[in-house]
């Protein structure tokens, strides 16, 4: 199933109207994208430390190749190398990485060389780094040979202030959404025995059925619109509850307001629904199309979950430098910066001109 030709739509709801009329050239250069990964705290030294962390800079090269290189320098299993995040091989990307060793063994950092990545800076912790305990990511773009730039200029003050959809972006999809053809085989028998795969294939459904509830919330004009039963999550947090007294409508709605919670869309598993009422039926009737997702997904053992709907980058600014726009923004960990470009411009391949 995998060869045929994707059966899924990708083509989500825009939140600022129609498809944007400007359109760019991204990732020209690969300085074009740059990543700096945030901790949001500061790693405790400790001389003895079984765990050496590694301040990387990369270009070119994917997360999971640098571990892999590491693993090699230091003859340990790749599994023994951890990171916080995936970053993107085409970019520029600052990120740490941590390996586990005997505390008696010393190792000249310095020397691990490659043309790909180089280390900046090491040092010794007493703990691993663990997956997606990083804070943020900044980035850093550069969208070239911008057309429409007047047009352009409109969705920036939208997106500044009204956010964006906080979809998955279509990289979690492959290829084309081939990612999704073969989560489809593999719920109906095929047989995963690579466990990152199978990982990336369970993500790949969770992340549609997100999709496909929040671009359904756009379309029918319920982005901003609390529903009696929608769960609110509390900004910067795992936590949440559900809006079910009426009586606080107006409290709850100034709150999403402020900011201070957001509406959030499910991530399938198993286990109860956490909405309610209307937010309940509205969201199973959105579900419907990847009902097939919703029983693998449960089978594979994943529990209900839920993600904010909207996505604000923090300190965002921009700078016009001749038909070129500079991009610079803050978000938190586990969203897509493809996102936020996508509500901006339609990306073109270099020898496309514009349209």
């Amino acid at each position: 199933m995998s060869n045929e030709q994707p059966n899924y739509d990708l083509d989500w709801a825009y939140l600022h109207g129609s498809a944007p009329q400007s359109s760019a050239i991204f990732k020209h250069e690969p300085a074009d994208f740059q990543v700096t990964e945030i901790l949001g705290f500061t790693p405790d030294e400790d001389s003895k430390g079984q765990h050496h962390w590694l301040y990387i800079e990369k270009q070119g090269a994917n997360t999971e190749f640098v571990a892999r290189k590491i693993a090699s320098y230091v003859d340990v299993p790749p599994k023994e190398v951890s990171y916080s995040g995936l970053k993107d091989r085409h970019a520029v990307t600052w990120q740490w990485f941590s390996v586990q060793l005997p505390a008696t063994r010393e190792v000249n950092w310095d020397s691990l060389q490659d043309n790909e990545f180089k280390v900046l800076r090491h040092l010794r912790v007493g703990r691993k780094l663990r997956r997606g305990s990083h804070q943020a990511n900044q980035f850093k773009i550069l969208l070239r040979d911008v057309s429409e730039p007047e047009a352009l200029e409109q969705r920036l003050q939208a997106v500044a202030e009204q956010g964006v959809p906080n979809y998955y972006g279509e990289q979690r999809f492959g290829r084309e959404g081939q990612n999704l053809n073969k989560a489809e085989a593999m719920f109906v028998g095929r047989r995963i025995k690579d466990r990152t795969l199978r990982g990336l294939l369970l993500s790949s459904a969770r992340s549609y059925a997100f999709n496909q509830v929040l671009s359904q919330r756009i379309a029918q004009n319920y982005f901003s619109q609390l529903l009696a039963g929608d769960v609110l999550v509390l900004k910067g947090s795992n936590s949440f509850f559900v809006f079910e007294d009426d009586s606080e409508r107006e409290e709850t709605e100034g709150r999403i307001a402020a900011r201070d919670v957001g509406l959030s869309a499910p991530l399938w598993g198993r286990g109860e629904m956490l909405s309610k009422a209307e937010a309940a039926e509205f969201e199973n009737q959105a579900l419907q199309p990847c009902s097939h997702f919703l029983d693998g997904l449960e089978r594979a053992g994943l529990k209900q979950e839920r993600r904010p709907i909207n996505l604000l980058p923090e300190a965002f600014t921009w700078q016009w430098l001749g038909n070129h726009l500079e991009l610079s923004m803050r978000l938190p960990t586990g969203t897509f910066a493809t996102s936020i470009l996508r509500e901006l411009v339609c990306v073109r391949e270099p020898n496309q001109g514009n349209r």
